[in-house]
């Protein structure tokens, strides 16, 4: 039990600051449906559960061991994390429809994906959290742990969305092309800084 609140807790520290999961999440609560909202939030967490078990069990190896596979991630996690700003940005000055829409499914699973597995400081965190942890781990306790790495995303990205769902009336079609245009701004920021330390590591 005590392995398992270890996990939980380390689950919440290092899912809660994942800014570009959040903002979708966030996003897709305001926009759509509360049941969609909640079907998008489940495909978030199945992405970003499959990262954490990737980050416990060996991709912060491979990383450690090639640089070239490093500076890949951080360059076309970059690249992709300012275009979802951008799109953001576009969509925030388009006229907003006061209803509820519906993205397809399609299109939620692709940005799900997208904004866990191409986001750089996602993989390096877990890497760092969750592989160097492993380490010190009994391999008798590895599994409590990381189910309570796994609850801990079930609990932080379900508990958002019904949060902001809740709330999500108070927010007129004005309002959201607002947070949209600051989210977009927010996101190109951080993909910037990606690019930065991509170059960074380049020249050094």
């Amino acid at each position: 039990m005590n392995f398992f609140l270890q996990g939980l807790t380390m689950g919440l520290a290092y899912v809660i600051p994942i800014g570009m999961q959040n903002l979708f999440v966030i996003d897709s609560a305001l926009t759509n449906t509360r049941k969609r909202a909640l079907l998008n939030a489940l495909i978030v967490i199945f992405f970003d559960v499959a990262l954490s078990l990737s980050c416990f069990f060996g991709i912060g190896v491979l990383m450690q061991h090639y640089q070239w596979l490093k500076l890949a991630i951080l360059l076309i996690g970059s690249l992709i994390v300012i275009y979802i700003g951008v799109g953001l940005i576009q969509s925030g000055k388009t006229e907003t429809n006061q209803s509820r829409s519906t993205t397809t499914l399609k299109k939620s699973i692709s940005t799900a994906f997208v904004v866990t597995w191409f986001n750089p400081q996602a993989i390096i965190d877990g890497t760092m959290m969750l592989g160097a942890f492993r380490v010190t781990l009994p391999t008798s306790s590895s599994t409590p742990f990381i189910t309570g790495v796994s609850i801990a995303s079930v609990i932080w990205f379900t508990g958002l969305t019904l949060l902001i769902s809740f709330f999500s009336d108070w927010f007129n079609p004005k309002a959201l092309r607002i947070i949209n245009l600051i989210c977009g701004v927010i996101i190109i920021g951080y993909g910037i800084k990606l690019l930065f330390n991509f170059f960074q590591l380049i020249l050094h």
